[in-house]
């Protein structure tokens, strides 16, 4: 009997050190999979992106979360701030024990977030902030699932060449770092051309008026071009584009994404009147819920009728993101830094924002490159109409507006 009882004794402690040793190496498997969410609650977008991060988590949790074990997030709110933000990302890696981080919204504080997460070497997916260097740094734990502030408009810069053909721009844009990186491409785009810039007018968000949007447009009314380029965040690009309808100003209209794709940038054009001064506007997009990729019309429909107001790009941006992380940490060796980097390097899939895949091109590392659209603004409601692929209305030249090709 005592034989017996040492060798199952011995036995109980071999199968308890197997057992450890495969077991994930980040706690055990009732335990959550803790990922931080950077979360900037301050802005108009918070809303769409954290409810389809719930979303997305709902769907990975129900499908068995992660190698058995609940996938669980939490936010920190960085505030759109330096400090704050570079509070949150120690909080999350330091306090919570967050294997991973994703989101971010703000660029200018998203480099700061950045380096501090490279610094504590934690994977983060950036999935929202656009400027060009955060994908630039040679920062190695660094991802972007979004096109940079750069390639937002090459979906549109191809309309143009092919259908509109302008002789003249003039570009209006935050003097942030992803409004001036929009700004920046767009410049290089006419100059490439031979497309005349008759102004390229910056602006400090801290001025948002109409009173100061006038003075830029008194300037932009002295020799008006055939089309007018903004790169704006939501706030200033309703009023910026209501300032320009009230100036009589024909050009037609174009946004650099951003806040020309938001139901709101609609809502508040209806606001002023029926038909709009969002009407006839195109703006890039970096997606629209007309795609075909897989899950594209399943995550529109749910979000919309969960929350009766339809997502844009934002909200299929952090509802693929967590997809993307979900399955990298599947694909994961274990849960250590390394092996997590290695999985999202391999990481090869199409989700309902589209294809990702991390790459390294021209100045960018770990950069996932995707095609943009067209949307524009056709009875009140934006329609895709590039490329012809996913359109669903072609284009509308505005009555007012005289052209060159059109």
């Amino acid at each position: 009997m005592k034989y017996i009882s040492k060798l199952t004794c011995c036995h109980i402690f071999f199968f308890i050190f197997i057992g450890i040793s495969l077991a994930p190496e980040n706690g055990k498997a009732s335990e959550s999979v803790i990922i931080g969410v950077l979360h900037s609650e301050m802005y108009p977008y918070a809303a769409m992106m954290k409810n389809s991060f719930e979303m997305a988590l709902e769907v990975i949790n129900k499908k068995g979360g992660i190698k058995g074990r609940p996938l669980k997030l939490v936010y920190a709110n960085d505030q759109g701030k330096r400090e704050p933000g570079e509070k949150a990302v120690k909080d999350l890696i330091n306090k919570t024990k967050a294997i991973m981080l994703v989101g971010a919204y703000q660029s200018s504080n998203t480099l700061y977030m950045a380096r501090i997460a490279d610094e504590l070497d934690t994977p983060f997916l950036v999935c929202t902030a656009a400027d060009d260097n955060i994908t630039q740094m040679k920062w190695r734990n660094v991802y972007r699932l979004n096109a940079p502030a750069s390639e937002y408009a090459k979906g549109l810069e191809d309309f143009l060449l092919r259908k509109i053909k302008p002789k003249s721009m003039t570009i209006i844009y935050e003097n942030s770092p992803y409004g001036t990186a929009g700004a920046m491409r767009m410049m290089w785009f006419c100059n490439k051309n031979q497309i005349d810039i008759r102004g390229a007018e910056p602006y400090p968000k801290e001025r948002l008026r109409a009173d100061y949007f006038q003075v830029i447009l008194d300037r932009v009314k002295k020799e008006p071009p055939e089309v007018i380029y903004m790169v704006s965040y939501l706030k200033d690009a309703a009023m910026l584009t209501k300032t320009i309808r009230e100036s009589k100003i024909n050009s037609l209209l174009c946004g650099g994404a951003g806040g020309f794709t938001h139901q709101k940038f609609l809502s508040q054009s209806l606001l002023s009147k029926p038909g709009g001064f969002a009407n006839y506007l195109l703006t890039a997009t970096l997606w629209t819920h007309q795609l075909r990729y897989p899950g594209t019309k399943e995550y529109f429909n749910e979000y919309t009728k969960k929350y009766s107001v339809p997502p844009d790009y934002h909200g299929a941006e952090a509802y693929s993101a967590l997809l993307v992380v979900a399955d990298a940490l599947k694909r994961a060796e274990s849960f250590r830094t390394e092996s997590i980097r290695a999985a999202l390097k391999n990481t090869d899939m199409t989700t309902p924002f589209g294809p990702v895949k991390f790459l390294s091109y021209g100045k960018f590392e770990r950069q996932n490159s995707i095609p943009t659209q067209v949307l524009q603004v056709i009875n009140d409601k934006f329609e895709c109409i590039w490329p012809k692929e996913h359109a669903t209305a072609r284009f509308v030249p505005p009555p007012y507006w005289s052209s060159s090709y059109y």
